[in-house]
């Protein structure tokens, strides 16, 4: 009767231990999941400031068309990116960071056209909207910290014994971070 006993309670610490191992790792699954959404979210509000800015800069620089078209062309392209974060790749991670880097050169490709208008540097909106992007892409940079920050948590739970062996059974893998962009190690160079 001891020995049933025993093996009962050992049956009950293992389910207790793999029930408590599998609800942490739900919950930072989702945690991720969250985080990236709030990422997604403010990709969104610098495409959805995109068609303002460029329709303002166009009132005023109607000429500058290629720039304004590369902006067009990389926001629809990113847009069209979509990942699942729950099975997100390392690779599916860069492309999005690709196209979304894009959209910061062709952005700043027409900030810098816009240094050649007097009158659209002086326009209200113009100015507005601009801050509006400065404070966005702060928003971004900020989400993505505290995406990877997350991954990174996940991450360390489900390789850490004998949580490992929880999520192997359980089917949880590691989640892909935001890295730096090729060539972000080189400051860029400025020429007047």
């Amino acid at each position: 009767m001891k020995k049933i006993q025993s093996i009962f309670i050992a049956i009950m610490a293992v389910f207790s231990l793999s029930s408590c191992t599998y609800n942490k790792l739900v919950e930072q699954e989702e945690a991720v999941t969250r985080a990236w959404a709030d990422v997604e979210t403010q990709y969104q509000r610098r495409a959805d400031l995109i068609p303002n800015i460029v329709n303002t800069v166009k009132g005023y620089a109607a000429h500058e068309s290629e720039t304004l078209e590369a902006v067009i062309n990389a926001r629809s392209k990113a847009t069209q990116i979509t990942i699942d974060p729950t099975n997100a790749t390392p690779e599916q991670i860069a492309a999005f960071q690709a196209a979304q880097g894009e959209i910061s050169q062709a952005l700043g490709r027409l900030l810098a056209v816009s240094e050649n208008y007097p009158d659209l540097k002086a326009n209200e909106q113009f100015s507005e909207l601009q801050a509006q992007l400065e404070g966005t892409e702060n928003r971004i940079a900020e989400s993505r910290r505290l995406y990877n920050e997350t991954v990174q948590t996940y991450n360390v739970s489900v390789r850490r014994f004998p949580n490992n062996i929880w999520a192997m059974i359980f089917g949880f893998e590691k989640k892909a971070m935001f890295t730096a962009e090729a060539g972000a190690e080189k400051a860029p160079e400025v020429q007047f």
